[in-house]
């Protein structure tokens, strides 16, 4: 039985996370981040052959839900997965792999 008591602003608080991590690029990169300690833009966008802007723009999203962290180095910014979520990515890669 569905619950019509949650308000709907938590539902759509509920669905940021999942739609974040319903696209294979967000994806990918996480898979790639859970291999590293950290990479930078640049590594990323060559790593899933997408371009600077759209890399930055599908790690924006990933940050927002803060599931990654980014750490700015003189011109350079780097990405790694945030502490608070390195379990339950690892545990989400093998799934991930099956399906990409």
């Amino acid at each position: 039985m569905i619950d019509d008591t949650m308000p709907i602003s938590k539902l759509v608080e509920l669905e940021r996370p999942f739609k974040a991590l319903a696209n294979r690029r967000r994806l990918a990169i996480l898979r790639l981040l859970s291999n590293r300690r950290e990479a930078s833009v640049s590594a990323i966008a060559s790593a899933i052959k997408l371009s600077l802007q759209a890399t930055s723009k599908h790690l924006r999203i990933l940050a927002a839900i803060g599931i990654i962290e980014r750490e700015q180095r003189r011109r350079n910014q780097f990405y790694h997965l945030s502490p608070a979520h390195n379990a339950a990515v690892a545990f989400l890669m093998p799934h991930v792999l099956s399906i990409l």
